[in-house]
């Protein structure tokens, strides 16, 4: 009875090797474009950029079974990526060459329940402050119908990345 899932993925370090060598949003261009490979953990949880432009990028995931907790509805720790992954990616497409980030915080509130019969859902990431040290974003998580399921806010620190 049991049920099984496979994936793969490629090597992360080659959009590592990109990362901070040239512009944030065109980064983010090349993964949407799958000129880039995508993160491994997009892959594990399956889920997908679907759009991004300067200061917004949008995820999606169409939840399954794999992505449930004990209690049959989607585990609190896919919002919080999907959510962290939106802020986050919303951030680096503002960023210009030579210059990374990483997440400080993400403070996620649950609004709503998701399971299979849901469907798809989005993860809207949105820049709402950047200076030269931080970036504060938010996300949205909303169903089909543009129902908000979960909402997060993120600071993100800004960092050079050392020349090679």
């Amino acid at each position: 009875m049991g049920r099984t899932r496979t994936y793969e993925w490629e090597d992360p370090a080659i959009s590592a090797a990109v990362a901070g060598r040239t512009s944030g949003l065109d980064m983010m261009r090349d993964l949407l474009a799958r000129r880039l490979p995508g993160p491994p953990v997009a892959a594990t949880l399956d889920f997908a950029l679907e759009e991004v432009e300067e200061g917004r990028a949008v995820f999606s995931l169409l939840p399954g079974e794999e992505h449930y907790n004990p209690i049959g509805s989607v585990h609190g720790g896919v919002y919080a990526t999907l959510l962290d992954s939106a802020a986050g990616c919303a951030v680096h497409s503002t960023l210009p060459p030579g210059m990374g980030y990483t997440s400080l915080d993400l403070t996620v509130k649950f609004l709503r329940r998701i399971t299979v019969d849901t469907g798809k859902v989005r993860a809207i990431g949105t820049v709402i402050s950047r200076g030269r040290q931080t970036a504060l974003a938010q996300a949205q998580l909303l169903d089909g119908a543009d129902r908000l399921l979960a909402h997060a806010t993120s600071s993100c620190m800004l960092i050079p990345v050392p020349s090679p």
